[in-house]
């Protein structure tokens, strides 16, 4: 009977680790049995995080919170990172929760490829999320102005806001009613294309002319743009021509160049004067026939031989042509034997 009692004793116990190990693995504790390294982070606020609290990336557990201290004016969060997890020196851990009363937990980014992993002892970089409470007071100052705004449109503020305007329609109802049947016959008269608004909308001519029109208009404008660039380049050419001159003028005032050296040049001033002062001279000579220069101009019998020398050769010449080539030939060959 002891036997029995010790077996069902055994049984029962071995059947409680079984359903412990099922339960643990239902919540997700089995990390704990697992194998990892220790990590910290140092938060401002945990918000209610505590030890035993999923350690997650990307949704996935690779650990689980181990530790939860306070130190250095902020809270040391230890965290057990299962071996098989790659944890980047550059990831950075955020506290977070699976809903408004959901479980905290410790959330992991993947960090850069490439990146080395952390050892066992490291520390990563966290960052800090908004605060719950924080969250909820504003959503209820949200929902107080919401509740606000829907009171000042109750019943009798909503009856007070529409009255002046349901009064001012029961007044003018009959001018309203003349105004919509105007604007009703002004639009059928438009859809069929009468008075200058439907020739404007409905007529294909007036709208080929007024497209021709605006095409002339581009086709001007870019006549003007071109006539603009045409002045532009006139005007850079007017002011290079007057720099040019300015220079020139410069030169000439400094005594550079010819007219430069005219208007600066002392000695060719005096060359000059000398040079004109013999020329009125020599004019002078010629004048009173001194000379051979002034003989020729005004000795008159010099003239008169010059004339009768030309009369002579004159003569023999229509003399020669009376003979002939063969007679011509005779008389140069009798001079010359």
């Amino acid at each position: 009977m002891r036997n029995t009692l010790e077996t069902r004793l055994g049984l029962f116990f071995a059947l409680a680790l079984v359903a412990a190990f099922i339960i643990l693995e239902m919540i997700g504790s089995r990390s704990f049995f697992k194998a990892g390294f220790p990590v910290k982070a140092r938060f401002t606020n945990v918000q209610e995080l505590k030890k035993g609290d999923p350690v997650k990336m990307a949704g996935v557990d690779i650990g689980r919170v181990e530790d939860v201290e306070l130190g250095d004016n902020r809270v040391v969060v230890t965290l057990k990172i299962n071996k098989d997890a790659k944890v980047k020196t550059d990831s950075k851990a955020s506290i977070r929760f699976t809903g408004l009363l959901g479980q905290n937990f410790v959330a992991v980014d993947f960090g850069t490829p490439g990146a080395p992993v952390v050892t066992a002892g490291s520390e990563i970089e966290t960052v800090e999320q908004a605060d719950l409470n924080t969250l909820m007071t504003k959503i209820e100052a949200v929902a107080s102005g919401v509740e606000g705004l829907t009171k000042n449109f109750s019943g009798e503020n909503f009856s007070n806001l529409l009255g002046p305007f349901t009064d001012f329609l029961r007044e003018n109802s009959p001018r309203l009613a003349a105004i919509l049947g105007n604007m009703q016959v002004i639009s059928g008269q438009i859809a069929k294309g009468e008075g200058t608004v439907g020739k404007l909308i409905m007529d294909e001519q007036l709208y080929t002319a007024a497209l021709t029109t605006v095409t002339n208009l581009n086709s001007t404008a870019t006549d003007l743009q071109k006539l603009l660039g045409d002045a532009e380049g006139l005007v850079a050419d007017a002011k290079l021509t007057l720099g040019s001159a300015r220079e020139t003028m410069a030169g000439v005032q400094q005594g550079q160049g010819t007219i430069g050296k005219l208007l600066k040049d002392e000695t060719l001033y005096r060359e000059t004067t000398t040079a004109m002062v013999n020329l009125r001279e020599i004019l002078q000579k010629i004048n009173q026939g001194q000379g051979s220069v002034g003989k020729l101009v005004n000795d008159q019998s010099f003239f008169d031989n010059a004339k009768l020398t030309l009369q002579k050769v004159e003569k023999a010449t229509e003399g020669l042509e009376d003979q002939g080539p063969l007679s011509v030939l005779g008389m140069a060959v009798n001079s010359l034997f």
